[in-house]
């Protein structure tokens, strides 16, 4: 893929956790990893400037510790070191495709990371090195979908790849409910009012206050990612943020 055939010159890839298992139920599966550090290499080979943001949903989710009866705070913080476990994976993965990379942390951990230093991390990215924002926003209460925003913001993404286990936004559960439909696009208030589980309000409220399209789409499917960034997940994901909401 060369540079001029993608309508994005730089990107913020979300991944969750759960993203990272493959068909396992916790944990990283090293197969799964090896596969979208591919994906990405070929992408930042070929000009793209690549940002990824990683969930620990498989390792530790705050919110689950919190049910649990734990502090939120506490398990929150416990939520950003999984991050942290789940960002160092991905950056020797990736090193091992050719690729120079950084990992930045919210939290402060020189020995294994450089702090959140939002013109270090744009130099980074014009450098051609893939920049891993790990430990969310720093801060307890705020997932790493809104961190997934506010970094892309910061960094003037043109657009946040929300990548999940399906193949776009429906409006209901397709794993649940066979009469399922998939949205083509969708604007950010519909996402709002219908309460879509697309990213917390949050994170979509500030997307919708900048104008940050969000690119949803199924990881499971190897060039899903080349696709999105080509401009051709209408045909297969949803994009969330256009002028009016159509249904695939």
């Amino acid at each position: 893929m060369s540079e001029s055939t993608s309508p994005y010159k730089r990107i913020l890839l979300k991944l969750s956790g759960e993203a990272l298992m493959g068909e396992g139920k916790y944990g990283i599966h090293p197969p799964t990893l090896t596969r979208i550090a591919e994906e990405i290499a070929e992408l930042s080979q070929a000009g793209i400037e690549l940002a990824v943001v990683i969930g620990g949903g498989n390792i530790f989710r705050g919110v689950a510790g919190a049910t649990e009866g734990m502090d939120r705070a506490s398990a929150d913080y416990m939520g950003m070191l999984a991050t942290c476990i789940n960002s160092m994976a991905m950056q020797d993965a990736l090193e091992k495709q050719g690729l120079k990379t950084r990992v930045q942390s919210a939290i402060k951990m020189e020995q294994i990371a450089e702090p959140y230093i939002r013109r270090r991390a744009v130099r980074h990215l014009e450098k051609g090195r893939v920049v891993i924002f790990a430990a969310g926003t720093g801060n307890p209460y705020f997932t790493t979908d809104t961190a997934a925003s506010l970094r892309a913001m910061e960094i003037n993404a043109q657009v946040i790849l929300k990548a999940t286990k399906v193949d776009g936004v429906y409006n209901a559960d397709p794993k649940k409910d066979p009469t399922a439909r998939r949205y083509r696009t969708l604007t950010y208030m519909d996402v709002l009012k219908q309460n879509l589980n697309v990213m917390d309000s949050t994170a979509i409220s500030l997307c919708m206050d900048n104008k940050l399209p969000i690119i949803v789409f199924d990881l499971g499917t190897r060039g899903n990612i080349h696709r999105a960034v080509m401009g051709q997940q209408g045909e297969f994901g949803t994009v969330v943020g256009a002028t009016e909401t159509v249904w695939a």
